[in-house]
């Protein structure tokens, strides 16, 4: 059982520990490692991946409510053309209308899927380039 006068290792539930990596590491002094540089390049990987993850979750947002958005107005037209007197026509004219709005619809959604996609990668490929151009060795070109 654990001692009821020493506080919780990992704080209380629930709670993140209040916990420093850097603090601890500065007792092991490893010649040749900057711990400093390894740090602030692992926060900005992480900063990268919580800017790409942003800018998906905001893709597919924009996507999922244009998609609603081409349903309602599809809805609309489909209604008020199947209103008029002459509906034997419309329904083949609004068959004939809906598949080229299908069409362009999902184009549209596509080219909205691929844009969310490429800006989150974007980032990932940058923040990787940073990573490999800091491992190069200076004055070379490896």
């Amino acid at each position: 059982m654990a001692d009821e006068n020493k506080p919780p290792l990992f704080g209380e539930f629930g709670q993140m520990p209040n916990f420093d990596f850097t603090k601890l590491m500065k007792d092991f002094k490893l010649p040749g490692v900057d711990l400093a540089t390894i740090m602030d390049r692992e926060k900005k990987n992480i900063e990268a991946l919580t800017e790409a993850n942003r800018v998906a979750f905001e893709g597919w947002q924009a996507l999922v409510h244009r998609q609603a958005e081409i349903l309602q107005e599809s809805i609309k037209q489909a209604v008020g053309t199947l209103q008029g007197e002459d509906a034997g026509t419309k329904r083949m004219d609004m068959a004939s209308h809906a598949f080229e709005a299908a069409l362009s619809n999902m184009r549209e959604l596509a080219e909205m899927a691929i844009k969310s996609q490429k800006e989150a990668f974007d980032i990932i490929r940058k923040r990787v380039e940073d990573n490999l151009a800091a491992l190069r060795v200076p004055g070379t070109d490896k």
